[in-house]
């Protein structure tokens, strides 16, 4: 039977990205592939999946440096447009969340991300996905049902086709609850989840979303904490038999927190070999042609640079590295497999201004990162804290109200909270 003239440009398109693929680079092979999705698209316009997959081909083109974000934005309003002639189609709704994925968009993605849960209810990946939007929010208690119910779902398909083994949808699910719970100071429920996750035997398919969530868990446990002996005691689980040596990014989270704990605790031998850890594991990154994950190594690694000057008594020195990573950091964006960088760098420089006595740069430090990570449990204790030694007694007000709010429907033990009661209490008539 004949190809229709459809399946032939599909065909086409689909093709001009594999065109010499092993000498052309992935970015311009994913321009080629756009520019053909782009013919087929204004060919067939009224085609409903010809447009779903142009816009998925036009978000995907996008460079990670472009912050107008120009390419998100016409996939976004090609599916929104999409959207409401057809509520119920998933891909629409998914590929939506993608578009606006980004802490500048992630609101115009708020109304779809409420709604696609409820067209795909037994889908673990739509479930998951709302959680992308709230993330970016800092909407917690939707991010945290959102999850427990694809968690949920993907129990049900492990069950359905291998019993005993646990999805990889279902580890994804779980790195996006721990992390929430924490940004509500929920340690117990956080540290039920890595308890959980350390009984999982096996794990389908393995893949580099489970090095991920393997990773993070314990990292974020201990950072977000600032339980700096914990972090510099941590080592990479050996959950289902993980082949870490395959995950060079995912390891470097894990070493990004030891040194950060041995640098808070004074072991700075022990954090100099971690350093030099994550400069061999971004080589490495850099000789797989991964200069993504390079860059987010980088990072940590400029970060470690600055709090080992500062701990070395190089203030001067330590702000300048510090800045550095902050400046670099604003210039990518995330990974979509997680909701948020281990600690992210404006908050590092951040809590350095604060521990330089620097509390009015420090606030304007934090207020930044709570501008583009809403709600963060640090970010706005930390403000509070900065806000109070800068004798702003109306913002301090205002940051710890609003960190009592964050927490008000967990059970926490966290003590920043009971410093915001007792600030309140005293200053509150």
């Amino acid at each position: 039977m004949p190809k229709s003239k459809k399946a032939e440009q599909y065909i086409e398109a689909i093709g001009a990205f594999y065109k010499d693929w092993e000498t052309v680079d992935n970015q311009t092979r994913k321009l080629a592939y756009a520019q053909k999705m782009k013919e087929m698209y204004e060919e067939n316009r009224e085609e409903t999946e010809v447009a779903v997959f142009y816009a998925l081909a036009l978000s995907a083109s996008a460079v990670e440096s472009d912050k107008t974000y120009s390419k998100q934005r016409e996939a976004g309003k090609i599916l929104e447009d999409l959207f409401k002639k057809e509520p119920n189609h998933p891909g629409i709704a998914h590929y939506i969340i993608h578009s606006y994925d980004y802490p500048e968009l992630a609101h115009l993605g708020l109304s779809t991300a409420r709604r696609y849960a409820s067209i795909a209810p037994n889908s673990a990946h739509a479930q998951h996905m709302p959680s992308h939007i709230f993330t970016r929010l800092g909407l917690w208690e939707e991010s945290i049902n959102t999850n427990i119910n694809s968690a949920a779902s993907a129990v049900c398909y492990a069950e359905s086709i291998e019993p005993g083994a646990h999805w990889d949808e279902e580890v994804h699910a779980m790195e996006y609850l721990v992390y929430a719970y924490l940004q509500t100071g929920n340690n117990t429920l956080a540290k039920e989840q890595y308890t959980y996750l350390k009984s999982f035997k096996k794990i389908f398919p393995p893949n580099f979303k489970i090095a991920y969530t393997a990773a993070s868990i314990p990292t974020r446990l201990a950072v977000e904490n600032k339980d700096w002996e914990e972090a510099a005691a941590l080592e990479l689980p050996q959950i289902a038999e993980m082949e870490w040596q395959k995950f060079p990014w995912q390891k470097a989270l894990l070493h990004f927190a030891k040194a950060l704990g041995n640098i808070h605790t004074d072991n700075l031998s022990a954090a100099q070999d971690e350093l030099d850890l994550l400069r061999s594991l971004e080589k490495e990154l850099i000789t797989l042609n991964d200069p993504y994950k390079a860059n987010q190594v980088a990072i940590q690694i400029k970060s470690i640079e600055a709090w080992l000057q500062l701990k070395k008594g190089n203030s001067v020195e330590a702000l300048s590295l510090m800045n550095t990573a902050a400046e670099m950091e604003s210039l990518t964006s995330k990974h979509p497999v997680t909701p948020g960088e281990i600690l992210p760098a404006d908050e590092l420089l951040a809590d350095m201004l604060l521990t330089l006595n620097k509390p009015v740069e420090a606030l304007a430090a934090y207020e930044l990162n709570l501008e583009r990570r809403p709600n963060r449990f640090n970010g706005i204790y930390g403000a509070a804290i900065a806000s109070k030694l800068a004798g702003n007694k109306e913002k301090a007000t205002a940051f710890f109200k609003a960190l009592i709010e964050l927490t008000e429907n967990a059970d926490s033990d966290r003590q920043e909270i009971k410093e915001a009661k007792t600030f309140l209490e005293k200053n509150i008539i």
